[in-house]
């Protein structure tokens, strides 16, 4: 060190769990030592580690930010398309009701076929997911390609979507007396 003035020096310190407790005192025999010398930066292991991979967490979050983004979309535009395709059958659950449908089953028609298309969707995108995933390989730190939390939170995400597009519009639909859903068309 006294060869070498100005550059920089580190050391690290074996330990059989957190480490942090350990910096202090570290710091006061080091500078019992020599005070002259300045320390700077006294961290652990792991706070290294994640500084070494600070280049590879921004795309990450920013693909994870986006991938969110995404899934509000498309659970958005769920509701929205169900909903509209709901409203727009007022006049025949009116008829229905009117005929002497109950209300428990224009509920059960409205939701049976609302999920029966969202379960067919979303098995077809967890199939082309599935097939696609092999691509994104190289991409993905501390996941697999078959991550399970994605792949089942994702779907009860967008099939939870489904369930309240067809229940609101299906429930409005119900309540609406079946003279004022004939007349208004």
């Amino acid at each position: 060190a006294w060869q070498r003035p100005g550059g920089g020096y580190e050391f690290a310190v074996p330990a059989a769990r957190d480490a942090s407790p350990f910096i202090a005192p570290i710091e006061r025999e080091l500078q019992e030592l020599d005070p002259t010398v300045p320390l700077i930066r006294a961290r652990t292991m792991a706070e290294n580690f994640g500084d070494s991979l600070v280049q590879q967490r921004l795309p990450m979050v920013f693909t994870m930010a986006f991938a969110l983004l995404a899934l509000v979309l498309a659970a958005l535009g769920i509701y929205g398309i169900t909903a509209y395709g709901v409203a727009a059958r007022t006049r025949e659950l009116g008829i229905r009701t009117a005929l002497g449908g109950r209300r428990g089953d224009i509920l059960w028609l409205v939701l049976r076929q609302g999920l029966f298309t969202a379960t067919v969707g979303l098995t077809a995108g967890l199939l082309l997911a599935a097939a696609g995933s092999r691509v994104l390989k190289g991409l993905l730190y501390g996941v697999t390609t078959h991550d399970p939390v994605t792949f089942f939170a994702v779907p009860a995400v967008l099939l939870a979507a489904s369930v309240a597009a067809c229940l609101v519009p299906a429930r409005r639909a119900a309540r609406v007396d079946p003279m004022e859903a004939l007349r208004h068309e």
